[in-house]
């Protein structure tokens, strides 16, 4: 079966462009423009709340039940 240019799996760069209080936010991958969500429990080696708008992050794009979401979020560089 096709699935077209995904790169599920596959880690990606990107940054963080909003943070939001409930434990989730959204990711930006470098040379797109659609954001990707993100929950806290996927973020690794740092804790959600040290998280900053801006951030260079490294990712996986995985597919959930309501669409593709950022998995194993890693910061590589600080906003």
């Amino acid at each position: 079966m096709d699935q077209g240019t995904t790169d599920q799996g596959a880690v990606s760069q990107g940054q963080i462009v909003r943070l939001m209080d409930k434990g989730y936010g959204f990711i930006r991958k470098d040379g797109e423009e659609k954001d990707l969500f993100f929950h806290a429990n996927e973020v690794q080696d740092t804790h959600f709340n040290d998280l900053k708008e801006n951030m260079k992050v490294t990712f996986e794009v995985k597919e959930g039940d309501k669409g593709p979401y950022a998995a194993n979020v890693k910061v590589v560089a600080e906003a």
